[in-house]
């Protein structure tokens, strides 16, 4: 069990995660970013979500925009208000600093503290540019995001970027180039994690069940498929199973510019020329392979214990 930061742009997917970190791990807050949803709203719905599910976890409010790019509109496969417009919601969207709440974490219990990051990675880069000093602090940083290819999945919002990424490819290009120890949990391995809608109910677990009808729904009219797939979830499947996971290690950066933004690119041997814009990064581990069965065994008996 890991004291755990958990970092969210919270849609039906996330919460998903958040169910199994409340039961595999210790919650020492809840930091929210924009992403699936305005950041107003992931506030509220972080707080929903955890009053009911029995989850107590403080609530804290993050960045509202990427670092340079112009905000872009919140998804809406998670519904209009990233929960599947299941609930009524009246929490407020009022919060403390959430980037303030990582840095002082950090500083406080240093060598302590995982964070799993699942949405945008602003809250992340924002506190490592204020705070440069956390950098070797932070126990380990596990992301989902990015793409590499390896399935035949190079990217969900684009041909070549994962949405997490895409939505600030500054931010995380900063913290993948960072000394962070990061890990990666890319499309790569989370298209192969599948759960089924029967499967879902068989949870028993009414909340989760009726947030993501939406996402079944969409899934069952663009890929014929009534299921979804655990993408922010292998977060903590990494946590709890890491050995189900095959992990190479690579300096990786992101894109952001162009017709590839968000794209995350890995160093794959040396290079010819001397302008190797890999020089001195630090090799990320990514986990391109996965045991989906055993992944899938401990989500399912987790989140019906």
């Amino acid at each position: 069990m890991r004291t755990l930061i958990f970092d969210t742009d919270i849609g039906v997917d996330d919460a998903f995660a958040l169910a199994y970190a409340a039961k595999t791990q210790q919650l020492l807050g809840i930091t929210t970013v924009f992403g699936n949803v305005a950041v107003g709203q992931a506030v509220k719905n972080a707080r929903l979500f955890c009053e009911m599910m029995g989850i107590e976890a403080s609530v804290y409010r993050g960045c509202s925009r990427p670092l340079a790019l112009a905000p872009s509109a919140p998804a809406t496969l998670h519904g209009l208000d990233g929960l599947g417009d299941a609930f009524e919601n009246s929490h407020s969207e009022e919060a403390p600093n959430a980037v303030q709440f990582i840095i002082d974490s950090v500083r406080t219990q240093p060598h302590a503290i995982t964070i799993v990051a699942i949405g945008p990675l602003t809250n992340i880069a924002s506190a490592i540019n204020q705070a440069p000093d956390i950098i070797p602090l932070v126990k380990e940083l596990v992301i989902m995001g990015g793409a590499f290819g390896t399935d035949g999945h190079s990217g969900n919002v684009s041909p070549f970027a994962e949405f997490n990424i895409w939505k600030d490819p500054h931010a995380a290009d900063q913290v993948l180039a960072s000394a962070l120890p990061v890990v990666v949990l890319p499309l790569d391995v989370t298209h192969k994690v599948l759960i089924t809608g029967d499967e879902v109910r068989q949870l028993n677990q009414p909340v989760l069940s009726a947030i993501c009808r939406p996402y079944l729904a969409y899934s069952l009219q663009k890929e014929g498929f009534d299921g979804m797939a655990l993408h922010d979830t292998l977060t903590l499947s990494w946590l709890a199973l890491p050995q189900a996971f095959t992990v190479t290690e690579a300096p990786v950066r992101v894109i952001t510019e162009g017709i590839s933004r968000g794209q995350t690119v890995r160093r794959l041997g040396a290079l010819a020329s001397r302008e190797d814009p890999f020089a001195g990064l630090r090799p990320q581990r990514l986990c391109l392979g996965v045991d989906a069965e055993a992944v899938r065994e401990h989500f399912f008996a987790t989140l019906r214990a």
